[in-house]
């Protein structure tokens, strides 16, 4: 066959390992670049399967053998990189290990504080509903009382109140029932 130059193309019909033979690789390789490329193939009378290929058109350059010596020391700078890692991870872990007992007791400090202001708070309060318990039992039992008596001795009693009494009448009432019964100069009968 000849190209539109008037140069012969050069295009062979090759197994796998005739290719692999040609490239200076290994048949796996030559079987990957035949996928890679999507070259054609067509099992010949052998059993074997031939791929149509031009070698001048294929820029294929293989890699150069690894030595296992190299490997070697790639591998032990790798493991004692490794080592190194495990080495602060297992200080990163004691660490965090010795942060959370310190979080913890914090914690507990800070439940102890606010467990105590709470309990100051709830005796400040009781304290408060207490005497206003004691005030509201006191009002509740002088409108009672107000309530019980005549209207004529409310008036009497709020005049009382607006003139002062003489000792002597004060001394003789003392001692004979609540104050709101109190009037001067008149006897009360309990």
């Amino acid at each position: 066959m000849a190209t539109g130059r008037g140069e012969p193309m050069s295009i062979e019909s090759l197994t796998y390992a005739e290719l692999a033979g040609r490239l200076g690789s290994s048949p796996e390789a030559a079987r990957s670049l035949a996928r890679r490329l999507r070259l054609p193939r067509k099992p010949g009378n052998d059993g074997k399967v031939r791929i149509t290929i031009d070698l001048d058109e294929i820029q294929y350059k293989p890699l150069p053998a690894r030595s296992p010596g190299g490997q070697r020391a790639d591998i032990d700078a790798l493991n004692a990189r490794i080592a190194r890692l495990q080495a602060e991870l297992a200080s990163f872990e004691v660490e965090k290990l010795c942060l959370e007992a310190s979080a913890a007791g914090h914690r507990a400090d800070f439940e102890r504080e606010r467990c105590d202001t709470l309990m100051a708070e709830t005796l400040i309060l009781s304290k408060v509903a207490m005497s206003a318990r004691e005030k509201a039992a006191r009002l509740e039992g002088a409108m009672c009382a107000r309530e019980v008596r005549p209207w004529w001795r409310r008036f009497v009693a709020a005049g009382d109140k607006r003139r002062p009494a003489s000792a002597a009448q004060t001394a003789s009432v003392r001692g004979r029932g609540p104050a709101y019964l109190r009037v001067p100069g008149v006897p009360v009968r309990i």
